[in-house]
């Protein structure tokens, strides 16, 4: 995959996807639906598996989610939700009569998995006829079909399930908008995960006006917590204030969740293999640490382009900076909702 974002020459959807055990825990501070990194990592295998065969570049993977189950449960009913926990021994099987009779039990390796649907529509560099569309959406599907995604692994798709689909996309803008109408139609029911950092920039700005130190950390809790106020009657003179209030729960602008968007950098750059057990001697080693971020899940009808929905890759190496780029918030139409996207709003993980 590359930095910049050309015009595709077609898409190519894989609906569906059924993913079994997909990680839930993507950043220190977050858990839940998994990271956009997660699927712009799939997205690039499996452009390399197809290599061999197909010619064709993938440039940025929108993601909708049809369905969510975390596997968590509730001890009892005063305790919050815990993760549903399995026992991996972590020594080798020579050594298991050893720990067996001494009695010792084997660790359990904390593990956050969900199960999840997802529809992946994926923007791909390289003009391809009507059937070779259909060749090079089936070898695509047939190969995502033996990877992993997020760490989950693909079921088979069920009996009803809509087959992978290859799109040529127009030059006109007229077109292009009427074919992403009815790309978008097929996509619900669902919702697409987009970025906002101009919401958690307008929070920022908000809280700072009452306390000039607040951090971007404080903005990205209060954005998606629930907050409580009390409601107090309008009382007037002297009258003393009453011995109950109401209390409301603040309406926030839409389904907001904190998102890990990729990795900051924490040290400088070593020259390829300087660093003892780093997974690639040929390319330069940076010790990273969470990006977060605020995202919004919304319905692809309110989608106004395809640009809006697309995830891609944004390296900054000098700046240290490795992550995750969709426009949502910068091709806002005016007047809807806000059209000013701060880059400056993510927040660096502790």
């Amino acid at each position: 995959m590359t930095d910049f974002h050309p015009t595709p020459d077609g898409l190519l959807t894989l609906p569906r996807l059924r993913v079994q055990n997909a990680n839930a825990i993507s950043s220190p501070h977050t858990w839940g639906f998994p990271a956009p990194t997660a699927f712009l990592g799939f997205v690039h295998a499996l452009e390399r598996r197809l290599a061999s065969r197909f010619r064709q570049r993938f440039g940025g993977v929108g993601i909708v989610c049809h369905h969510f189950e975390a596997q968590t449960f509730k001890p009892n009913k005063r305790q919050h939700r815990v993760f549903t926990q399995s026992r991996n021994p972590v020594y080798l099987k020579r050594d298991a009569a050893k720990f067996i009779a001494e009695g010792t039990p084997a660790a359990i390796v904390e593990e956050g998995r969900a199960h999840l649907e997802v529809t992946l529509l994926i923007a791909v560099q390289g003009y391809l006829e009507d059937e070779e569309g259909r060749d090079f959406a089936r070898a695509a599907f047939d190969t995502a079909q033996g990877m992993r995604l997020a760490g989950g692994s693909l079921l088979p798709p069920g009996p009803r399930a809509p087959e992978a689909e290859w799109v040529g996309w127009p030059d006109a803008l007229s077109e292009q908008h009427a074919v992403f109408r009815r790309l978008r139609r097929r996509l619900l029911p669902g919702f697409a995960l987009v970025h906002r950092p101009d919401l958690l920039g307008e929070r920022l700005a908000k809280l700072q006006v009452k306390q000039a130190d607040t951090g971007v950390l404080e903005a990205l809790l209060d954005l998606t917590r629930l907050n409580h106020s009390p409601v107090l009657p309008e009382m007037a003179g002297d009258t003393p204030p009453p011995d109950k209030v109401d209390w409301q729960i603040e309406r926030r602008p839409g389904w907001l969740v904190p998102l890990p968007i990729g990795y900051a950098g924490i040290s400088e750059l070593h020259a390829p293999g300087s660093v003892s057990h780093s997974r690639d001697a040929s390319t330069p080693f940076r010790f990273v640490e969470s990006l977060l971020s605020l995202g919004q899940w919304i319905g692809p009808h309110r989608l106004n382009s395809l640009e809006q929905l697309l995830w891609h890759h944004g390296g900054d190496p000098q700046a240290g900076l490795y992550r995750c780029i969709n426009r949502y918030a910068e091709l806002l139409p005016a007047g809807d909702d806000t059209d000013s996207a701060s880059p400056d709003s993510d927040l660096q993980g502790a």
